[in-house]
């Protein structure tokens, strides 16, 4: 009932479009801009093609963080919406939600709550990396599992740290004494870790992939 009522809410924030023109994705953008592509067809057999559009840089400027989507309809400006976004379309709505590092869904879920991503645009950074995921398989999942364990580490280097923390309380220190944490880290290596988990974190949003523990942890 929670997750509906989150619906309602989030189409009813959806503005129509201006019918501009989309433009096309520039050499130079991958980092900057997410798109995204849905075909769809009517029950008359004509084909329609949705196209979900993210702007990273103005949304980073944007007051809450979060920016805006913007949704086309065979190339012309059809809607958008502050995010977490959810666009009512043929046979279905579109979800698009984001993370500090690029897009955590950009899904459509038709009306039995069957959910299909959309497809990126071949010269995105999510493009590019499904496509090394399609053509280097091996690789690709290597280069998932290092992501993976360049979150991990940095968390598990954190947890004792946060433990001292929690043991200068008074009343956690009153009943349980003093802690102090055996991880005591350079700065330099701290800063290398959060790079790290940073470049994993943004590796993972290429993908779509999210988890709150570990990719908000990247953030903070």
């Amino acid at each position: 009932m929670f997750e509906e009522r989150r619906r309602r809410r989030a189409i009813q924030r959806v503005q129509p479009g201006n019918g501009r023109p989309l433009k096309r994705f520039r050499w130079w953008q991958p980092l900057t801009r997410a798109l995204f592509y849905l075909p769809l067809h009517t029950d008359d057999g004509r084909q329609l093609v949705y196209a979900v559009d993210v702007n990273h840089v103005r949304r980073f400027f944007s007051e809450d963080g979060k920016g805006k989507a913007h949704l086309y309809l065979d190339g012309r400006h059809h809607a958008e919406s502050t995010m977490p976004a959810v666009f009512p379309v043929q046979g279905g709505t579109i979800d698009v939600a984001v993370t500090a590092f690029g897009l955590r869904r950009c899904h459509y879920v038709t009306t039995e709550w069957s959910e299909h991503q959309l497809i990126p645009d071949r010269r995105s950074g999510e493009g590019r990396r499904a496509y090394l995921d399609r053509e280097r398989p091996a690789l690709s999942r290597l280069i998932s599992f290092v992501s993976l364990i360049l979150l991990v580490i940095p968390l598990l280097l954190l947890i004792p740290q946060l433990i001292e923390v929690a043991f200068k309380f008074p009343p956690v220190f009153e009943r349980f004494g003093n802690f102090t944490s055996p991880v005591r880290l350079p700065v330099w290596l701290n800063i290398t870790l959060a790079l790290g988990a940073a470049a994993a974190a943004w590796e993972r949003a290429l993908r779509l992939r999210y988890n709150w523990l570990l990719d908000s942890m990247a953030k903070g």
